[in-house]
């Protein structure tokens, strides 16, 4: 079966939370016999068209961006193409770009969306773009929500929940390289024991502005590795609020990463906003068998992260008790280990990649035989 994926960026051109899944969606569906593709725009479309290892990127060119959408002329051609050469279209909800290419290639091909997250913050941009949003939503054959909490808690999802079910993303630890010596080296350099760790890229949704807040009461070392938009606004507020205990050491390798999970006293991802549907740093906490705190917004967090069992889920935006929250787990490491153990379990569970290539390709097939 040949699957096109389509989203606004992948591979090698951004690394993040969708980026990372549609790959992973893309290696493990490969374990169940389906061939991939990924479109996405780009603005060097003919140096980062390349096959990833099992499957090809394709790339069209990105000609502007506005509020976070990419836009491109060349790329409603390229997908019309690519979508009558596959099976299926695999569509990656939000990008209204995608909604105007699905109704102008109209190829009749059995079509997915995964919906990774609500629009939340364009909210004067969506009111123009509902009616799209919806027709095409309403259009395609089967919604897929990372989680069960963003199916309950999402009024979109709602109304197509007769069509809709729920996927956990999932990552594959054998896909994660092993600490060499010189990590463990750099590790012991920048980041003195006992610390909590943040990784991911930085952005406004994080809540990474209430774990500085956090951080004068805090009795541990804070390290936040990644990049991201608001670097340097982080940077100067926890200059400017004198917070020595929190150190920023940018984007790190898969390598260093790993270190730091294996090495840290527990995982803090304090994302405030519904924008964070997910947290696939999460995931890769639990694989390494740590302790977690997030915040309940009603997202997948939540799902990932189950309170009062893999560790603590708090009231965003409160930098006070997510100070007491980081003070407990670190304090109480008998209680840690018991919510670090019980995380690798639940990982083992709920989040592999090998379980997520399964349902997706169980859903590929029911979808296709149904088109037939």
């Amino acid at each position: 079966m040949k699957v096109l994926h389509f989203f606004k960026t992948y591979l090698p051109d951004s690394f993040g939370g969708v980026e990372r899944t549609i790959h992973a969606i893309a290696e493990s569906t490969a374990r169940h016999g389906v061939e991939t593709e990924v479109l996405s725009l780009s603005s060097a479309p003919n140096e980062n068209t390349r096959r990833i290892d099992s499957h090809m990127a394709a790339k069209a060119k990105l000609d502007f961006e506005l509020a976070s959408t990419g836009f491109s002329r060349e790329v409603f051609r390229k997908f019309d193409a690519l979508a009558r050469q596959s099976d299926l279209v695999h569509y990656h909800f939000p990008w209204p770009v995608m909604d105007v290419a699905h109704f102008y290639s109209r190829h009749g091909k059995p079509c997915v969306v995964t919906y990774h997250s609500d629009v939340v913050r364009q909210r004067l941009l969506l009111s123009f773009y509902r009616p799209l949003m919806m027709r095409f939503l309403g259009n395609v054959d089967a919604l897929v929500a990372t989680s069960p909490d963003y199916l309950r808690s999402s009024a979109v999802l709602r109304r197509f929940a007769a069509k809709s079910s729920v996927i956990p993303i999932g990552i594959d630890e054998a896909a994660y390289p092993a600490p060499t010596a010189a990590d463990a080296s750099w590790l012991r350099s920048v980041a003195p024991e006992p610390f909590v760790l943040f990784v991911g890229v930085l952005r406004y949704y994080k809540g990474l502005n209430i774990l500085i807040d956090a951080a004068d009461r805090v009795r541990c070392r804070i390290v936040i590795a990644g990049a991201g938009p608001v670097k340097e606004q982080l940077k100067s507020q926890a200059e400017r609020l004198k917070r020595d205990n929190v150190a920023f050491l940018g984007a790190v390798s898969e390598q260093r990463k790993m270190a730091l999970l294996h090495a840290c006293s527990g995982f803090v991802f304090p994302s405030n906003q519904r924008s964070e549907a997910y947290g696939v740093s999460l995931a890769e906490a639990a694989m390494c068998g740590k302790p977690m705190i997030s915040c309940d917004i009603g997202t997948g967090t939540s799902y990932v992260n189950e309170a009062g069992v893999t560790g603590l889920v708090i009231p965003p935006s409160d930098p006070v008790r997510l100070a007491e929250a980081i003070n407990r787990l670190v304090e109480t490491p008998d209680e840690a280990a018991k919510w670090g153990r019980a995380a690798r379990d639940r990982f083992s569970n709920l989040f592999t990649a090998e379980k997520m290539g399964k349902a997706y390709a169980d859903l590929y097939t029911r979808l296709r035989n149904r088109s037939v």
